[in-house]
């Protein structure tokens, strides 16, 4: 007799909660062995097949395309040792046979016990669980409460007790409801098996009059003495188009917040004359060999820097008090993306020439641009190099990528008037942003840092000293 078995969205490792489902990769009824990709995923790092460490027949499948979910839910069921029709027949016995030797696979999770339950976030609209129904006992879905619920998704919910537990998931819907003196249990859900959704708690309070509605917190008061305007919830804004923040621009959002939140930081600038640096690539390059890319130059100009100024190469540990110098620099590069943007990260850069810098930062491009970064490709940087002048731009005051202490920032390059050795010239001019950390060092030793890289711009034979 066959065994359903439940695979569960893993955990995908560097702190990530949840992942939408861009591509299922098997339909139900499919054949699958351990180990084999099952579904692409879009996590807040990068795409990733997620592959499932059941061999047998797909039962069910747990979400449509485009949904999102969190780590632990339920991405797909199959039954294990089940008879299968025509030729794949001897296929899914292999895959049960290979049950007992267990997956390979090395997403955190797997062959471990049950992650702990979470909850899921549910979107305006959107229906809570999006099931392909079959008829497998372990495909029904329960609600938080233990409740046991329709089989069918279409089926409508018996209406919840006056005194019984409400059929709702979301924590906002909750607050959202409790904060507008909204009870839950006067609402008929749209989702499924009568789910609330926040759509629903937002149309009862468009619908209902502001004075009938008191937060529960001014509930004490018999009477209140003067009526004063609530403020108006965020559904009740003016209409637009609602984007939502997940996925890489989500994660862009709660890092670029943290730091705002977290670091106190400064910027100083700088320009430079870039002139002789676009001529010593040029001379490069005409040598022969891999092209030099100037974000190489630059990238190795910044590892110079940061072994004169190492303070610039760490991290603060606010709990413990104490700013932590890295011994190694993992160096970071801004790279704009149809997905948004991202940060891939050059592992011991401090060990690279140019060229070898220049290789991986076109790797790592690639990769960027194919959306098939890794989330080890995206995390771990010590200092970040973002080369905003490829938008046209002269100058930004860079956001520090958190944990980091620090982030330079380069403009276009372009003409300019100059004073070249005390005559007026037009030179090849790029404006220099150094953000810091104020917690990890002074204006000196940031200051410091820019006029050596600037120096290095300027006359690149002062890198010789470091070669």
């Amino acid at each position: 007799m066959a065994q359903v078995l439940e695979f569960k969205l893993p955990d995908l490792g560097e702190g990530l909660t949840e992942a939408e489902i861009v591509r299922w990769l098997v339909q139900v009824g499919d054949v699958v062995a351990i180990d084999q990709p099952v579904v692409e995923v879009e996590t807040a790092k990068a795409m990733v097949e997620v592959p499932c460490p059941y061999g047998g027949v797909v039962t069910a499948r747990f979400g449509e395309e485009g949904t999102e979910l969190p780590v632990g839910a339920p991405l797909l069921t199959v039954a294990v040792g089940a008879p299968v029709a025509d030729g794949s027949a001897g296929h899914a016995g292999a895959a049960g046979a290979e049950k007992d030797e267990g997956s390979g696979n090395v997403l955190v999770g797997y062959g471990t016990g049950a992650p702990p339950a979470r909850r899921r976030r549910v979107r305006p609209g959107e229906p809570a669980r999006s099931v392909v129904p079959v008829p497998v006992p372990a495909a029904i879905p329960s609600r938080p409460d233990g409740a046991a619920v329709p089989s069918r998704p279409g089926e409508a919910a018996a209406p919840a007790r006056p005194d019984g537990p409400v059929p709702v998931i979301s924590p906002l819907v909750r607050r959202l409801a409790r904060e507008n003196g909204l009870d839950l249990r006067e609402l008929k859900g749209s989702g499924p098996e009568g789910l609330i959704l926040r759509a629903d708690v937002e149309h009862a309070l468009r619908s209902a009059a502001p004075s009938a509605r008191v937060p529960q917190a001014q509930e004490a008061p018999a009477v209140r003495p003067v009526a004063v305007p609530a403020a108006q919830p965020a559904a009740t804004a003016a209409p637009g188009t609602r984007v939502p923040l997940r996925g890489v621009r989500g994660a862009v959002a709660d890092k670029l917040s943290r730091s705002r939140r977290e670091i106190p930081d400064a910027t100083c600038w700088v320009d430079a004359d870039a002139t002789e640096l676009m001529n010593a690539r040029t001379a490069m390059n005409a040598a022969g060999g891999p092209k030099i890319s100037l974000l190489a130059l630059l990238a190795r100009i910044c590892t110079a820097a940061l072994a004169r100024f190492p303070e610039l190469n760490s991290t603060v540990d606010m709990e413990a008090r104490e700013v932590v110098r890295l011994d190694r620099v993992h160096l970071g590069f801004a790279a704009q993306t149809e997905r948004g943007l991202v940060v891939p990260v050059v592992r011991d850069a401090h060990t690279r020439n140019a060229e070898s810098l220049g290789a991986e930062f076109a790797q790592l491009t690639e990769a960027a641009r194919t959306g098939t970064l890794t989330p080890g490709q995206l995390t771990g940087g010590t200092f970040t190099l973002n080369n905003y002048g490829v938008f046209g731009v002269d100058g930004s005051t860079p956001i520090i990528n958190h944990p980091e202490a620090a982030m330079l920032g380069v403009g276009r390059i372009v003409p300019k008037p100059w004073v070249h050795r005390g005559e007026l010239a037009v030179r090849q001019v790029v404006q220099l942003s150094l953000t810091f950390d104020h917690r990890v060092c002074d204006g000196g030793t940031a200051g410091g840092f820019l006029r050596y890289v600037a120096d290095c711009v300027e006359q690149p034979a002062v890198l010789l000293r470091t070669l």
